[in-house]
């Protein structure tokens, strides 16, 4: 007889004596409990299956377990809102919440990644070369898509950042989001790059800003790009990037120990158009140029090559060619309307890490390198 059986057996009989013979009620819950410490003595596992859970319970696959953890933990949905999104029952999705808080799944952010994610990365390390690839399981609003790939890149910066490093920093809502997640080494020596010049008006992104933050959570001296992302004209350009300091910060971007990019989509919706920094014509003439995004601000093809075109000639930002040099060069972005950028700038930095959504990971899992 299993111990589970038996032990339903027990209560059963425990039940018709109560009933029969009006045994005393605390000493048949004393003998009742007793006898059930001895089943689970004898059965070391069955305390673990049964937290948690109920004798019908089914074991919920670890796709789901995660899928339901990430969802609550991660997206921040409510119980309820899991219950509509995954058709479970409400006390089935409790149950599991409470147990991968048990198992280990869940230790104050999700630690399993889904098995499709973990698929896509050796997919996409071994197809493309990269030292590693970082997956996020495709968000339920995709409008969460930066600020989840902000903490993926923030805890990898936490990871891998080490003393008397030189790093050079892009900019955009994506790398932003990355600030509430790096957690400071306590390491000395650290330099930070801003890689692209300052913004005149503002909301939430500017590149000398972002710099600064980070550096503030390093503990690490800043080095500002204090010049305007787009000169008026390339001779302007080029008497401010005469400057000693300005120079510098080039020079430094020749010889970084890790580079950290995102990519913009030209879209209507763009930073370019937001902040009107392009008016609607230089969109125009850079898509019929055959731009499909930018990478630090200087405009590239589908193949990754930084055409030729006026608004480059203005860009005040380091050259992204020159990143290749880089000992680290990581690459973050995604959501579906960047998959193009996304290659092309794959092709142009070969990167050693990519931190990207599911969707777009599927996707350059089967284009062409």
């Amino acid at each position: 007889m299993s111990a589970v059986r038996l032990l339903h057996k027990m209560i059963h009989a425990a039940s018709t004596i109560l009933l029969k013979d009006g045994i005393n009620l605390r000493y048949l819950l004393t003998r009742l409990a007793n006898c059930a410490n001895r089943v689970i003595h004898a059965n070391p596992g069955m305390e673990a299956r049964m937290i948690g859970r109920d004798m019908t319970f089914q074991e919920p696959s670890d796709h789901a377990k995660t899928r339901i953890a990430w969802l609550y933990y991660m997206e921040g949905l409510t119980q309820d809102e899991i219950v509509n999104q995954t058709g479970l029952n409400r006390s089935k999705v409790l149950r599991i919440l409470a147990a991968s808080r048990l198992d280990g799944t869940v230790q104050i952010r999700v630690t399993t990644n889904l098995t499709k994610c973990v698929e896509l990365e050796r997919a996409l390390e071994e197809r493309w070369g990269f030292s590693r690839a970082i997956v996020i399981p495709e968000p339920q609003d995709q409008n969460q898509t930066s600020s989840i790939l902000g903490a993926a890149l923030g805890a990898y910066i936490s990871e891998n950042i080490s003393g008397h490093m030189t790093i050079g920093l892009g900019w955009g809502r994506t790398l932003t989001s990355a600030l509430p997640s790096i957690v400071s080494p306590r390491l000395e020596g650290i330099r930070v790059l801003s890689m692209i010049g300052g913004l005149t008006r503002v909301s939430k992104v500017n590149p000398s800003e972002f710099a600064w933050r980070v550096a503030d959570r390093l503990n690490a001296e800043c080095y500002l790009l204090t010049a305007p992302v787009f000169a008026p004209d390339s001779q302007t350009k080029d008497a401010l990037l005469a400057h000693t300091g300005i120079k510098e910060i080039f020079m430094q971007a020749r010889s970084l120990d890790m580079a950290i990019v995102s990519v913009g989509a030209l879209t209507p919706h763009s930073a370019f158009v937001e902040y009107g920094l392009l008016s609607k014509d230089e969109i125009s003439s850079l898509h019929a140029a055959g731009a499909v995004g930018d990478v630090l601000c200087h405009f590239v093809d589908e193949d990754g090559k930084v055409i030729r075109h006026p608004v480059n000639d203005r860009v005040i930002a380091v050259n992204p060619e020159q990143l290749i040099a880089a000992r680290n060069m990581v690459l973050v972005s995604g959501g579906w309307h960047k998959l193009k950028v996304v290659y092309a700038a794959i092709k142009l930095l070969r990167p050693k890490v990519l931190i990207v959504n599911e969707r777009v990971a599927e996707q350059l899992t089967q284009l062409p390198i």
